[in-house]
């Protein structure tokens, strides 16, 4: 199911890493970081940002996708997230079906103490999907903004 991670996940990784320490979690204190790469190859950073009103907080991955989606992209290549103080962390379910509406990345995270790669459609094997069973394209019915 996992790999070790090759140089250059590692590197992306430890990319991760030294973004922890911009996570807003003052509530449950446990920081996160991602980084999402799209075909352009560019880093797209995101951190948990918690909020007092549960769960309206931000998951660092979907802060991270959403920075790539912003910059154009609609395509998911790999995604690195990292925890405060070297602790295990994988992307929750909710982050999971986000992250395959744009493919099905590499996940790059420390699992068991060491830093390992799965892949998405090994984490979550039946992702939700539209009716034509394709992510990312509208429901069919649907007008472009998503709406029947």
């Amino acid at each position: 199911m996992s790999r070790a991670a090759e140089p250059a996940e590692r590197l992306l990784f430890e990319e991760a890493v030294t973004l922890v320490e911009r996570a807003y979690a003052p509530y449950s204190g446990f920081a996160v970081a991602a980084v999402v790469v799209g075909p352009s190859g560019c880093g797209h950073h995101g951190v948990n940002v918690e909020n007092a009103s549960y769960p309206a907080g931000l998951c660092a991955e979907r802060a991270a996708l959403a920075a790539m989606v912003v910059f154009g992209e609609r395509e998911l290549r790999s995604v690195a997230v990292a925890a405060a103080d070297e602790q295990d962390c994988l992307p929750c379910g909710l982050c999971l079906q986000a992250l395959a509406e744009f493919g099905d990345p590499s996940i790059i995270a420390r699992m068991g103490g060491e830093v390992r790669v799965v892949q998405l459609r090994d984490l979550l094997t039946a992702p939700f999907a539209g009716d034509d069973g394709a992510p990312g394209e509208p429901v069919d019915g649907a007008g472009d903004d998503g709406v029947p």
